[in-house]
């Protein structure tokens, strides 16, 4: 325990898994591989907390090179969340922040975790406390190519409306913020994690998702922060329109082998209650050509695809795909597994 780079939440996490703690890669610093990635990125997923100790989910972005390192501790993000954003609040200097890179063209993923140590009108400086890469389970491969937006004024939701519904049912991708429990203090924190599956692996009932969660690197970040502090932030990205879906909800974990047979690839599901609700809509100024979906991808299913539903999933392409000014998707047909 007291050399082990997991809290005693992951640990509990693991044991609930019937997995033993994995060797790691986790580090109290950024080794020179990772420096140099973040700066070849232009946006950079962020988790936040606000005032009551909620997690929240975003993205900054700008030109390459927004984000650089100038020591193996330290990353300096030249750029804020705007003033709507509701992220913006938890950037405080001190306050806890998790960060994390996708180089969508490669699938390569790098974490970094620790406190803010300077906030200015520029941007924001991190104090690195862990710093990981993670696999490239389930992301699907996108080009991003800059297009300016004028960002529109923030919604407000009150619950999970039709085009929410249409854009998490829709989705390939999400991002999901959580942190450690207050009595945590080795090893914990704020976190902010990639989730990938085929369009439609995130179940939509009513103001509820459910989300299975297939086999990753055994670290057990976001389910031991969740295990311990049930709240969560979660972000969808409209990659075709540049809009960008946040929530906040109250998560339970099912570890039954049930909860696992009920889509292909799943080992165990979540659920998340949605509490909060907020669409800005061409936040995200790129446009996005879809290449493919992780091989890790097509080995899984999606909950319309059970046995006995009405529905039934013969070929679903991501709807930058269906754009014109986009590639198609590189696979024929997608059927479940």
């Amino acid at each position: 325990m007291e050399n082990s780079p997991f809290h005693v939440d992951e640990l509990a996490a693991q044991s609930l898994a019937r997995q033993s703690s994995p060797g790691t890669g986790i580090r109290a610093f950024m080794p020179d591989q990772h420096r140099s990635f973040f700066g070849l990125l232009p946006y950079l997923f962020v988790a936040t907390a606000d005032a009551g100790g909620w997690p929240v989910a975003s993205v900054l972005h700008g030109a390459a090179g927004f984000v650089h390192s100038p020591d193996p501790v330290t990353l300096r993000i030249d750029a804020l969340p705007a003033a709507d954003d509701p992220s913006a609040a938890g950037l405080q200097a001190g306050r806890e922040v998790g960060l994390l890179g996708i180089d969508f063209t490669t699938r390569r993923r790098n974490r970094a975790n620790g406190r803010v140590a300077v906030l200015d009108g520029r941007g924001i400086t991190v104090a690195v406390a862990q710093s990981f890469g993670n696999c490239a389970k389930y992301i699907q491969t996108r080009r991003p190519t800059a297009r300016p937006r004028a960002a529109a004024p923030i919604e407000r939701l009150s619950g999970l409306d039709g085009e929410a519904r249409r854009l998490i049912t829709a989705a390939d991708t999400f991002l999901v913020a959580s942190r450690s429990r207050d009595a945590i203090e080795r090893a914990g924190g704020l976190d902010v994690s990639h989730r990938g599956g085929r369009p439609g692996f995130v179940e939509v009932r009513g103001d509820t998702l459910v989300v299975p969660d297939f086999r990753g690197n055994r670290y057990f970040n976001t389910l031991g922060n969740l295990l311990g502090e049930p709240r969560a932030g979660l972000l969808f990205v409209d990659f075709a329109t540049g809009e960008l879906l946040q929530l906040q909800g109250r998560v339970a974990i099912d570890w039954s082998d049930h909860a696992a047979a009920r889509i292909g690839g799943a080992e165990r599901s979540w659920q998340v209650e949605v509490k909060r609700a907020w669409r800005r809509p061409q936040a995200l100024p790129f446009d996005w050509t879809f290449d493919e979906y992780a091989p890790t991808t097509l080995a899984t299913g999606v909950w319309d695809s059970l046995p006995g539903s009405p529905f039934s999933v013969t070929r679903v392409i991501p709807s930058e795909a269906r754009n014109p000014r986009s590639a198609p998707a590189k696979d024929p047909s997608l059927r479940s597994g």
